[in-house]
């Protein structure tokens, strides 16, 4: 049987302040909310974009594996930053964990709801549509 509608969270402030989940499991489909990179542990953030970058995907990471899925699972990814010359900087980043995958992806630029926030990525994946780990 399919796995019904499942919330997942992470224990960001912002989920509880704000009221929405890390990620929503529907079915064999994943929904990763906009995710920043603040480390949760401790609510912190780097002043550097392509940190902030590795911890966006840290935190996306996190949530794909706690919905039983991982990035060669994902199929769309939305970038969402407040200056668009911060994006170059960080595709070997990006690139790490995508450059196989070929996600659809837009860039927007628009602006973050703190303005230490240089990045943030949303993301949606397919549970088992992926390639096996290591490929």
């Amino acid at each position: 049987m399919t796995e019904q509608r499942r919330a997942i969270l992470s224990g960001s402030v912002f989920e509880e302040r704000i009221g929405y989940a890390r990620a929503v499991v529907d079915g064999d489909r994943v929904h990763v909310s906009g995710t920043t990179g603040f480390d949760y542990t401790d609510m912190t953030i780097s002043e550097d974009v392509v940190e902030q970058a590795r911890q966006c995907l840290r935190n996306v990471g996190a949530a794909l594996a706690e919905a039983g899925a991982s990035f060669a699972d994902v199929v769309r990814v939305r970038y969402l930053l407040p200056e668009r010359e911060d994006f170059e900087p960080c595709w070997p980043v990006l690139r790490e964990c995508f450059g196989e995958v070929l996600p659809a992806a837009t860039m927007m630029v628009c602006g973050l709801a703190d303005p230490r926030m240089r990045i943030e990525m949303e993301v949606e994946a397919r549970r088992g549509s992926g390639a096996a780990p290591g490929r």
